[in-house]
């Protein structure tokens, strides 16, 4: 491949003043079992290029499914003809110093590959998932998924960037739903698909994988005659797989430099952040320091360099409650003028890069989880979404999640049903009043974050503690 593609890039035939080639090569397999029966068994390998160019500081893009040098060479003259024309009109100019020399690699550590264990053994790992979880009657539906992903990227330039990263992603998830008369209620690993990583099939075969299924059984039964969420204003805990969605809404969309810029109002909305907040919103309490963080090893969105050839890095995003800078790429910082970091991502070969959040981590504290319950005389501690909904600006919003424990004189009680909270972001994140430590710092993913048009879906990772936040309305309801 890489004597394919550099042959290539010096034999394109245009006189562009850059020139990229990002190819990509990715691999993927779907298995989804239903009751004990299999609904899915695919696998897909896609595969193609896209050539970038810089004319007169404008950009221009044409992607190709096939790698031969006739191809290439039309793809390109179709992307210089196109910034040839835009050129006269552009909003910022480009140049090659937003398409810098890079040379590198990244692979993702794995310790079993995806081809030691055959479909077959697979199906009968998930059907036996499903038949664990059914341990009543009153479950009327289980279900069990493993979705994995291998992507190969290079990326060449005229200017003599040469990256190759090679990147091993898995999701997984189970759960089920339980009837007793009127009362339905679902339960699953950490909400739909949280358990997405990199690296290979150990991923998914963990030790605690059975005690998982039988808790999973057992809670979605409790949930059946615990109370309802009370409607109240009270202090909040959620587990890092609700902060995990909480994280990705209210801070990783209205952050993305491109929305705050207007790029996205007419299809995903804008944002509450303008371009004069940086440096000086209080997006927070001095507790909350988010980072843009791809070099953790095995989250999901980690990688050494985004798909424009910019080197990845830890930033801090947020820092004491005070926002720093933007989920911007290169091609973003230039336009707005803002601190950003290492974003430009492309959900496939035929996608042109956009700002996209990676891993977006909210950095551990000091408090272990027994002292955060322990500290709280009234309030309601929150596991696993269930639903949100957030206004395009990012705003205002509300969460369901599955599972909650009432918290009294500093001691979770009784299980509750059909836990919601809302807020604006603001009043949300000044709300913060306890971090947790390392002890229970997470990570989770989620692999169907959506943006852009042609939508590009991309997969996002997102680490974090238990946390707690005062005088939060929460409410009930199914």
């Amino acid at each position: 491949m890489w004597k394919q593609l550099t042959t290539a890039i010096s034999d394109l035939n245009i006189p562009a003043d850059w020139v990229g080639i990002r190819a990509v090569k990715t691999t993927s397999t779907h298995h989804a079992v239903r009751d004990g029966l299999p609904q899915n068994n695919g696998k897909s390998l896609n595969m193609g290029a896209m050539i970038e160019v810089i004319v007169d500081g404008c950009l221009g893009y044409a992607a190709t499914n096939s790698l031969h040098i006739s191809s290439l060479q039309n793809a390109a003259e179709i992307a210089y003809k196109q910034a040839l024309v835009a050129s006269k009109w552009w909003i910022y100019p480009v140049s090659e110093n937003t398409r810098p020399q890079v040379v590198g690699e990244y692979k993702s550590a794995f310790l079993e590959p995806f081809n030691a264990i055959s479909p077959g053994e697979i199906n009968d790992l998930l059907i036996q998932i499903c038949e664990k979880l059914k341990i009543n009657d009153k479950i009327i539906q289980t279900t069990a998924a493993v979705n994995t992903d291998q992507k190969e990227t290079w990326f060449v330039s005229s200017n003599g960037s040469e990256i190759y990263q090679h990147i091993l992603s898995l999701s997984h998830h189970f759960g089920a739903i339980a009837q007793d008369g009127t009362i339905v209620q679902q339960r699953t690993n950490n909400g739909a698909y949280a358990n997405s990583y990199q690296g290979g099939w150990e991923l998914f075969k963990q030790d605690n994988l059975w005690h998982q299924v039988q808790q999973v059984g057992e809670q979605v039964l409790e949930l059946l005659t615990a109370a309802e969420c009370p409607n109240t204003r009270t202090n909040l805990v959620l587990a890092p797989d609700q902060m995990m969605l909480q994280i990705h809404e209210s801070i990783g969309h209205p952050l993305e430099i491109d929305r705050i810029l207007g790029d996205e109002r007419n299809y995903a909305g804008g944002s509450f952040v303008t371009k004069d907040d940086f440096g000086k919103l209080e997006y927070g309490s001095p507790l909350m320091n988010i980072t843009f963080d791809p070099t953790v090893p095995g989250e999901f969105a980690s990688y050494s360099f985004d798909d424009n050839g910019a080197v990845a890095t830890k930033e801090f995003i947020i820092k004491k409650g005070i926002l720093q800078r933007g989920l911007g790429s290169l091609e973003s910082q230039t336009r707005a003028n803002l601190p950003g970091v290492a974003c430009a991502r492309a959900s496939s070969w035929n996608r042109p890069p956009i700002d996209r959040m990676a891993n977006l981590n909210l950095e551990p504290g000091t408090a272990t989880f027994e002292e955060i319950i322990s500290g709280i005389d009234h309030g309601i501690y929150m596991e696993s979404n269930r639903s949100w909904s957030i206004d395009d600006q990012r705003y205002k919003f509300q969460f369901g999640c599955e599972y909650a424990r009432l918290i009294e004189n500093g001691k979770l009680t009784k299980t509750l049903r059909n836990p919601n909270y809302r807020a604006t972001t603001p009043e949300f994140w000044h709300s913060l009043i306890q971090v947790g430590d390392n002890s229970n710092w997470q990570i989770y993913g989620a692999p169907n974050c959506g943006k852009g048009e042609p939508n590009q879906m991309i997969f996002v990772g997102h680490g974090s503690p238990v946390c707690a936040f005062a005088n939060i309305e929460v409410f009930g309801g199914g």
